[in-house]
């Protein structure tokens, strides 16, 4: 199987030395998303709520590069650094996700890059 790297031109450049995704055996491997704008590549203000917008919308961006859509998403990992933001990250999630969720885990952590509140990555199905 050939190993895929993608690098984004739509969504947030990354922050490190990683690709936005990789894609191997029809499974895409997306990076964990964060609240950044990728106009101006800077974090969004408003707190945990905007940025979880953010970071899905960031997610339907970068899988529609990808010819794909938050429907092709089997797992996510939310990474929260404050699980108190859990129920009204959850009713945002559920919009970008449902109705056939995907298998999740969710968890605190103490802290994430750019001192925000919530990244997020997915696997995913690559269409044929």
């Amino acid at each position: 199987m050939e190993k895929i790297c993608f690098k984004t031109k739509k969504g947030p450049a990354a922050v490190g030395p990683y690709s936005t995704a990789t894609i191997c055996g029809g499974t895409i491997y997306l990076s964990g998303m964060i609240g950044v704008d990728p106009a101006v590549q800077k974090p969004v203000e408003g707190g945990t709520l905007a940025q979880a917008r953010q970071v899905f919308e960031n997610i339907v961006t970068v899988l529609g590069e990808l010819g794909a859509t938050t429907a092709d998403v089997l797992k996510t990992t939310v990474y929260l650094t404050d699980i108190g933001d859990f129920a009204e990250v959850n009713k945002l999630y559920a919009e970008y996700f449902g109705p056939d969720y995907p298998a999740r885990t969710c968890v605190e952590v103490s802290r994430l890059p750019m001192g925000l509140s919530i990244e997020v990555e997915c696997i995913a199905q690559a269409k044929a």
